[in-house]
């Protein structure tokens, strides 16, 4: 089960870490495993808030401009979701090609990784707090995806989808896109680090942290030439089995215990107005959306197609479940097709669209939610393009879409 003290499932924990923000220390600290980081991505990937109602938040209280670091952190995001609106299932490839020839890669990931037994500090710690937590540092992860990539030698895709399914905030567009930029098929480089980029941003007070005298204790000469096949991978030398941790359970469909209803009758649904809550859309879905008396009905869904395509843990089962409950009076297991017939003879059906959704689920339900840029017309190939084309003619906060945000986040 999450660690609740950490990731709380509501909202009022989202909003306690939005005020908690200090937009000068979080640029002045964020690389560092102790800096003033918001964690506020499992609220941001589940939609119990939004990148628009953190800077609004945030602005309200302290100096903000567009350039500052946290806004354009929170545009990192948005970047990476218009890069997944435009290719689709296509940044699941490479965007171009890397360092190495792909066949040179392992496909898959070792034990000893997702073991926490490589006898890499860092790695092994980075897995235990993912297995602990579901949450990650960024800087961490970056130290993970390269180990993997350029150390092991394992194609990134592999290490993608292996985080992807412990994360409590995995977001299939940040993640996979962040380790393509790691393995540099998404950028122009490989990223690399060693055992002094470590201690440098543990600051030496995470002394668990500290990797000197382990394979990755070595100068950015021999990561390079690893990195690009101009040398032989060093040998893995993995610890005892015993000194190892179990990879948590995966879970395709709802874990054991967990409560469900069954679907509702169409009959009931007859004339409704249905408000469908998916777990990439927990904000508060109350207001009137618009329905002739009796009112709107409002239904968790868990959809059964893009779960069992992307399984979660129960860390992250109960995290969305328990926030589903709170807001909705019924939670479901759908596939697309039943879920079609139960809704047939509603009169409207709303959902806020997201890229996860199944793709069966009709264009009709589907809300655009408000963007925090404007998205520019084309695919950007950078992050540095995608910002100056978003931000275009934008003086300040006040003219960004959706500004000011609402003082609560809701579907509808």
């Amino acid at each position: 089960m999450p660690d609740d003290g950490l990731f709380p499932p509501t909202r009022a924990a989202a909003l306690q870490r939005i005020a908690a923000i200090r937009p000068a220390a979080y640029a002045r600290s964020r690389n560092h495993l102790g800096g003033a980081v918001t964690r506020l991505s499992p609220y941001l990937t589940h939609g119990i808030t939004c990148a628009t109602e953190v800077a609004a938040t945030v602005a309200a209280h302290h100096p903000l401009a567009l350039g500052d670091k946290l806004m354009m952190e929170l545009g990192w995001r948005s970047f990476f979701h218009h890069v997944a609106r435009h290719r689709g299932d296509g940044l699941l490839q490479p965007l171009h090609a890397g360092p190495r020839p792909e066949g040179d890669y392992a496909p898959q990931l070792p034990d000893d990784i997702r073991q926490a037994r490589t006898g890499v500090p860092a790695i092994d710690l980075a897995v235990r707090t993912l297995y602990t937590t579901g949450w990650l540092h960024n800087h961490a992860r970056m130290w993970l995806a390269s180990y993997v990539v350029h150390v092991r030698g394992v194609h990134w895709r592999a290490g993608a989808d292996w985080l992807l399914a412990h994360l409590l905030d995995g977001d299939r567009a940040s993640n996979h896109l962040s380790w393509q930029w790691v393995a540099g098929t998404a950028s122009h480089k490989p990223y690399l680090f060693n055992a002094e980029n470590v201690a440098r941003y543990t600051d030496g007070t995470h002394a668990d942290w500290d990797s000197r005298g382990s394979v990755i204790d070595t100068g950015y000469d021999t990561l390079e030439r690893w990195a690009r096949g101009q040398a032989p991978l060093p040998p893995a030398r993995p610890l005892p089995a015993d000194q190892g941790v179990a990879e948590p359970t995966l879970w395709h469909q709802p874990p054991p215990g967990l409560a469900l209803a069954p679907l509702p009758a169409a009959a009931d649904l007859a004339g409704r107005t249905v408000r469908l809550v998916h777990p990439w859309a927990l904000a508060e879905p109350d207001g009137d959306a618009g329905a002739a008396q009796p009112g709107p009905v409002t239904l968790g869904v868990l959809p059964a197609e893009a779960l069992a395509r992307w399984p979660w843990t129960a860390q992250r089962w109960a995290f969305v479940t328990t926030r589903l409950a709170a807001i909705t009076p019924q939670l479901v297991w759908a596939e697309a097709a039943p879920l079609q017939a139960t809704l047939a003879r509603a009169a409207r059906v709303l959902t806020v669209d997201h890229p996860e959704l199944p793709a069966a689920w009709p264009a009709a339900w589907r809300q655009a939610p408000t963007p925090f840029l404007p998205e520019p017309a084309a695919l950007c190939t950078s992050f540095s393009q995608y910002w100056r084309l978003a931000t275009r003619g934008i003086s300040g906060l006040d003219a960004l879409p959706g500004w000011p945000a609402p003082t609560q986040a809701r579907l509808f």
